[in-house]
């Protein structure tokens, strides 16, 4: 496929955060190309969001069916080739199974539908078609990250046995949703973010994460949510007890009521012979810490580091590299895999290295396993 690849949007109008995150990280390696969408369900946002993105304006349309309907009528040197969902959660599990049955491949945000069910039907909707859905659990995309994830792999820490992973947030300290902010207000509303508030919204990065880096699996939650800002509807505050599939032990916290706090994803995982610890904030940055010697530090885009981590390098060392990168890293594989797809050929996604409809059903089950034990007086719940 000699050409750029034609990319859909649903969602991501003027008034959006992550529309613009999405645009910007797609164009960065010049694979793909924006040439349609359906951008706001608000009247006339969807045409402004066209126009100022230069789009012809009979791509640009005022819903997701009408975009579907009309891009699969295009001959095929025309119409898109897959569609990026990042809509409010309850808006997720629609546009993404009109386009994988209209032939379309979809990337989609996180979480990927509002509830387990829809997450499935997904998953059997992919699973018939044969088509491509990715998901952007960003921060799998981080250099150091993958270099983590490749020593955990290669037994450099021996086997793993705890494994500490934290998302502190503080911007919902206050009753924000009430003020007018549209970032809170879907997000703290159980009809439109699901049954779970900061447990889904960041809480399933920090699960997502410590998955990734280990490839070991939750298999048990002990938890407690909690609604600490009076008059919010969703928890924004937990903690929980893990067990994972190989015996190790966990600590996962995801908050967004500690005050002060910006996005301080972190994680420190320790084995046998020693553990690492990296944070979000300083993504260029992985402590190295040995059982029999001195820690040490190690950065992004120096030479000693993996070939795994070097593929996903895209500056010098000692050049910030961070959010919009990683972005980009998850289309670029996502990318890539699009390119070698063939129909009724299956492709190993595991090569291609980005999160795919599995983790998306896994991220939905972790979210709903964690209410079921809150809801629990029982110490511990099965992750299924």
């Amino acid at each position: 496929m000699k050409r750029k690849l034609r990319m859909g949007m649903v969602g991501g109008g003027l008034t959006s955060f992550i529309g613009p995150v999405h645009r910007k990280a797609a164009g960065i390696d010049g694979e793909i190309e924006l040439v349609c969408g359906a951008f706001s369900i608000i009247p006339g946002e969807s045409k402004e969001t066209g126009e100022a993105l230069y789009l012809n304006p009979d791509r640009v349309y005022e819903t997701y069916q009408e975009m579907f309907e009309k891009e699969k009528s295009l001959p095929p040197d025309q119409r898109i080739d897959f569609v990026s969902v990042v809509t409010p959660n309850h808006v997720h599990f629609g546009p993404s199974q009109m386009a994988l049955e209209s032939g379309f491949h979809v990337l989609v945000e996180k979480p990927i539908a509002f509830s387990l069910a829809e997450a499935k039907t997904l998953e059997k909707t992919v699973n018939k078609t044969g088509l491509l859905l990715g998901l952007t659990h960003t921060y799998t995309g981080y250099p150091l990250v993958k270099e983590a994830r490749k020593m955990v792999a290669d037994g450099a820490f021996g086997k793993i046995r705890k494994i500490y992973v934290e998302y502190p947030q503080g911007w919902l300290s206050t009753l924000l949703e009430k003020t007018g902010n549209m970032q809170a207000s879907w997000r703290t509303d159980p009809k439109q973010s699901g049954m779970g508030g900061a447990i889904g919204d960041i809480g399933t990065h920090a699960a997502n994460l410590a998955e990734y880096i280990t490839g070991l699996r939750i298999t048990e939650i002990c938890a407690m949510l909690n609604t600490v800002v009076k008059g919010r509807h969703l928890d924004d505050d937990s903690s929980m007890l893990l067990r994972f599939d190989n015996g190790a032990s966990g600590v996962l916290m995801a908050t967004q009521v500690a005050a002060g706090e910006e996005n301080n994803l972190n994680i420190r995982v320790y084995g046998e012979k020693g553990g690492l610890e990296w944070k979000q904030e300083e993504p260029n940055t992985m402590i190295l810490k040995w059982l029999d010697k001195p820690k040490e530090i190690i950065r992004a885009g120096q030479k000693y580091l993996s070939d795994e981590a070097k593929s996903f390098t895209r500056t010098p060392a000692g050049h910030p590299e961070g959010y919009l990168e990683a972005f980009a890293n998850i289309y670029r594989s996502f990318s890539r895999a699009l390119r070698d797809y063939k129909p009724g050929k299956k492709l190993n996604i595991a090569k291609y290295d980005f999160p795919d409809v599995a983790d998306g059903v896994r991220g939905m089950n972790f979210v709903q396993t964690v209410v079921k034990s809150a809801n629990s007086n029982r110490k511990w719940t099965t992750l299924k």
